[in-house]
């Protein structure tokens, strides 16, 4: 064979073969970007503070008006709505979160707000929301987008004191749908009682609403067996306490030998520089997510694939007194700086297999 035959059959060879590397690197591309497009959150996000303007005689919101300690006025509040509103589609990379869950949220009209009259508006989010018995009247609420979660339950869990019947907080939302008409999950959104007044004073009231929601949970499991399970909420307390680990008996790691357990995927935050929200020098997990060990299993509707807070900088700002950097909030004090909340939001992202 000549040299020069050789060198054409050598050339088309290496043609042949850059052409399919040509078609298997665009093939990658399309799925990474199928994948990416696929890629949809939940999310949860303490409010701070979401008040209306006007006066409700029946709880004690009266710092949150117009004529109030902080000045609550119609401007401060649409301020806040839109930085809402950009929090929640910022954390949404290509997607917008299939669903969101609040809490120190004070009413209907507010969610209203936040889903009609911002750049919410065009994903049609519908609300679930149940004025609960806490003295200030902030409660827990649910958001979703109806073309991809469909709820057909959804109800308030009380949590009680038998010793002490005039103690009131806020209700756990527990809301049941169906993810991207393919597979059933089961929601449940917390805010447990404050440490306000002394962690060790505080603490046998948050030990209640982990006994509110261990109930709620287990009667879930009887109901459904291999539940699909997700609770989340600003539980004020961290993954390690007791109302957490003892009370609830939420596990730090999946492993093989813990069937049917529920599962703490904020653990690992706990010795993150930043976590979602902070205490003077000390950073805390407070806002988690817990789920049961069905949902992380592999299913023909989604793949999970993460759960982190999100840390995005518009967030944070420099803390000149203790150091580093701290959650924006709406107010210093009673000084408003145009924030966004004490806490950061938390996500789970995970993959849509069939969309």
């Amino acid at each position: 064979m000549s040299v020069i035959l050789k060198f054409f059959i050598d050339m088309k060879q290496l043609s042949v073969l850059g052409f399919l590397l040509v078609l298997l690197m665009a093939h990658e591309s399309q799925s990474q970007d199928r994948s990416v497009k696929d890629e949809y959150s939940f999310m949860f996000y303490n409010a701070e503070n979401y008040f209306d303007c006007e006066n409700d005689s029946l709880t004690n919101d009266d710092e949150f008006t117009s004529e109030g300690a902080r000045r609550w006025n119609k401007g401060r509040l649409l301020d806040k709505t839109d930085r809402l509103a950009k929090v929640i589609i910022a954390s949404g990379k290509w997607n917008p979160p299939l669903f969101v869950g609040l809490c120190e949220i004070e009413n209907r009209r507010v969610l209203e707000l936040l889903t009609k009259s911002t750049i919410l508006s065009k994903y049609n989010y519908k609300i679930i929301q149940k004025d609960s018995p806490d003295e200030r009247g902030i409660d827990v609420a649910f958001i979703y987008r109806p073309d991809l979660f469909r709820p057909f339950d959804y109800q308030s869990i009380k949590v009680a004191d038998r010793t002490e019947p005039t103690f009131k907080t806020r209700e756990i939302l527990q809301v049941s749908g169906v993810l991207n008409g393919c597979d059933t999950i089961h929601v449940f959104v917390n805010h447990w009682p404050s440490r306000y007044g002394g962690i060790m004073e505080t603490v046998r009231f948050r030990k209640l609403a982990a006994e509110a929601l261990k109930n709620a949970v287990e009667n879930m499991k009887i109901k459904f067996p291999g539940a699909k399970i997700v609770c989340t909420g600003d539980f004020n307390d961290t993954p390690r306490d007791e109302s957490l680990t003892k009370v609830f008996e939420a596990k730090e790691t999946d492993h093989a030998d813990q069937w049917g357990e529920m599962i703490n995927l904020s653990s690992g935050w706990m010795s993150a520089a930043v976590q979602t929200l902070k205490n003077q020098y000390s950073w805390e997990v407070f806002d988690q997510w817990i789920v049961s060990d069905s949902f992380l299993s592999a299913n023909r509707c989604f793949k999970f694939l993460n759960a982190e807070i999100m840390k995005a900088s518009f967030l944070l700002e420099p803390d000149p007194k203790f150091g580093g950097v701290k959650p924006k909030r709406t107010y210093i004090g009673f000084k408003y700086q145009e924030g966004f909340s004490d806490h950061l939001p938390v996500l789970i992202r995970i993959q849509l297999l069939n969309h």
